[in-house]
């Protein structure tokens, strides 16, 4: 009779698993670079208040934090081909992209997805700066790009880190998903082992670990890196005792 629930095997199918999480990383740092410049984008448009990129950011926003991640894939693994055949109509090309990857299809979900949430975080990091800061910056000639590299994304960057080290957990968790674009991640391998010996709960006990092994990983490194971008405190000033300054006095 087999065992209800096989506590070795859990463990013994960690390295195989592990053998697909370079893809899951890649993926995931992939979506978050692209999300966070992205969100960038959003967030500055949406602060300049330009007339008519800011409804559309605004929409853009809306729409990509109001529909599930999983339709987002689906819509991208489908739609960018029926887009490029659309451009070929158009322009009555006959180009015929190469098989596009499903990686890049995911990577594209997914960055989409993250842009709609990071612009929200770089937004109120960025209002989060000192306007006199700002101000000054002004008043001795520099221009905004200028103030923004050297002034406000330093200091905005301190106040986003946690937010964006959270949104990145959430983008390593959301490649979870990426077998919807035929990418062989750990989940996916996952389930590809489970298919073979019917252990699916062991399998997704297997995943829970990992996944949870990298959320505390990434935790820890948000932590030291938040320390480490931290305005070091200010300097008590040495002040003598009263008695030592009653006696200089006299």
């Amino acid at each position: 009779m087999a065992k209800l629930f096989d506590f070795q095997l859990v463990f013994t199918q960690i390295p195989k698993l592990l053998e697909y999480l370079p893809v899951t990383m890649e993926l995931a740092g992939a979506s978050m670079l692209a999300g966070v410049l992205l969100g960038l984008i959003l967030a500055l448009i949406r602060i300049k208040k330009i007339r008519v990129l800011t409804p559309l950011a605004g929409f853009y926003i809306s729409l990509v934090r109001g529909t599930p991640i999983l339709v987002q894939l689906y819509i991208a693994y489908f739609g960018i081909p029926m887009f490029i055949k659309w451009i070929n109509l158009k322009t009555g090309s006959d180009y015929i992209p190469a098989n596009i990857p499903g990686f890049v299809y995911a990577v594209t979900a997914l960055a989409i997805n993250q842009s709609a949430f990071d612009s929200e975080i770089i937004r109120a990091a960025l209002q989060s700066v000192d306007r006199g800061q700002i101000e000054a910056a002004n008043a001795i000639g520099m221009t905004y790009f200028q103030t923004l590299r050297r002034i406000i994304l330093p200091e905005a960057l301190t106040v986003a880190l946690p937010g964006l080290g959270n949104s990145f957990i959430g983008v390593i968790k959301g490649t979870s998903l990426a077998f919807t674009c035929a990418v062989v991640e750990i989940t996916a391998k996952g389930q590809i082992l489970a298919g073979r010996n019917y252990r699916f709960f062991e399998v997704y006990v297997s995943l829970a670990i990992i996944y949870w092994v990298i959320t505390i990983i990434i935790e820890q490194l948000i932590k030291f890196f938040e320390k480490k971008t931290k305005l070091p405190a200010q300097v008590e000033m040495y002040v003598p005792e009263a008695e030592g300054v009653q006696e200089e006095a006299v």
